[in-house]
């Protein structure tokens, strides 16, 4: 499709809406407008508009999964969010692949699906999870801009993807963005510390590992198989993961507890339609349709997608220079790529 197409869809969408409305519908006419180009938009880059969604998919979800593990505790949330997850996906994939369960998979997509969704969803977002309650959802985000970097390191170990010298200096940049945010000057002491407590810190570190590994088996072991069924297989691993986890800890109580919580339960369900179910799906779909590389710089703008509502349902203080330092970082990731 040319953009003389684009534009001949447009037009015919303009005037249907004007013949429709009145001519004082300025708002109308704008929202069928941004419809229009957004439908055609996906036609022609069907990856970039996958990933630009996943960005917003995951902004609602962290600020739902804070909120949910601030009251109950990462683990239960966790395992309930993948549990409804599954459901979520299995719904859909029984309406569009007439299987409830991936059944139809390989050996190689279950091996290496199943790998992925241990690394990626028991051990990295626990780790994550919890950091939401000690540094807040868009800091820890932040620090998950360093996943595009560690995936391409691990494709380049693990799959011999090749790292050139822009490569290498993206990933240099984003580190000196996140640093910036994360060091402060103390002007009374006249010592550098960090602005965020050193815990969470690491605990959204690890995260950034499990989702830059969980990205690299994913990649490997999905090949062209449903992106949806792929994420049912690393969803019934992370969900067995986290069962164990559950059991051996003592915590089925606090997991029963939560589940009666009804604005608890509110939150991981819309943590989960848009987190598990279609950010983790069409994650995959982005990756499928363009390059590694494209799909994670557009995602990676989550930080800067999550300070507002930071800013206004959970009352955290940004200041200038970690935004400032959270521009960089992304821009690091964009140069690591491109």
């Amino acid at each position: 499709m040319d953009v003389r197409d684009r534009i001949q869809d447009i037009r015919f969408l303009i005037t249907n809406i004007c013949h429709h409305f009145p001519s004082n519908s300025f708002y109308f006419i704008l929202f069928f407008i941004f419809a229009a180009y957004f439908a055609v938009m996906i036609k022609s880059h069907p990856g970039e508009i996958a990933a630009l969604l996943v960005a917003f998919f995951w902004t609602i979800t962290a600020l739902s999964f804070e909120s949910a593990s601030k009251k109950v505790g990462s683990v239960p949330v966790n395992f309930i969010r993948l549990v409804l997850g599954f459901l979520f996906l299995s719904i859909y994939t029984t309406a569009t692949r007439n299987h409830f369960f991936p059944d139809d998979a390989s050996v190689h997509n279950w091996i290496w699906l199943s790998v992925s969704g241990l690394i990626g969803f028991v051990i990295g977002d626990l780790f994550l999870l919890k950091s939401f309650t000690i540094i807040g959802s868009w800091f820890a985000m932040l620090i998950m801009t360093l996943a595009p970097p560690l995936a391409a390191i691990f494709s380049w170990l693990m799959l011999h993807e090749t790292m050139d010298v822009r490569s290498i200096a993206g990933m240099l940049l984003t580190i000196a963005g996140i640093g910036l945010a994360v060091f402060r000057h103390d002007k009374e002491n006249r010592k550098i510390k960090l602005s965020k407590p050193l815990k969470g810190i690491l605990f959204a570190f690890i995260g950034a590992l499990g989702q830059a590994l969980g990205i690299v088996f994913s990649k490997y072991g999905m090949g062209n198989y449903s992106p949806f069924a792929s994420t049912q297989i690393r969803i019934i691993n992370g969900i067995t993961g986290f069962f164990i986890i559950i059991l051996f800890s003592g915590r089925v109580s606090v997991l029963f507890k939560a589940a009666k919580n009804a604005k608890v339960m509110l939150a991981i369900t819309t943590g989960s339609f848009f987190g598990p179910f279609l950010g983790v799906s069409f994650s995959l779909m982005a990756i499928q349709k363009t390059s590694a590389g494209i799909a994670s710089t557009i995602m990676a703008i989550v930080p800067i997608l999550i300070i507002p509502p930071s800013v206004l349902l959970f009352k955290h203080k940004i200041t200038l220079r970690e935004i400032f330092g959270t521009i960089i970082g992304i821009a690091g990731v964009a140069l690591f790529f491109f």
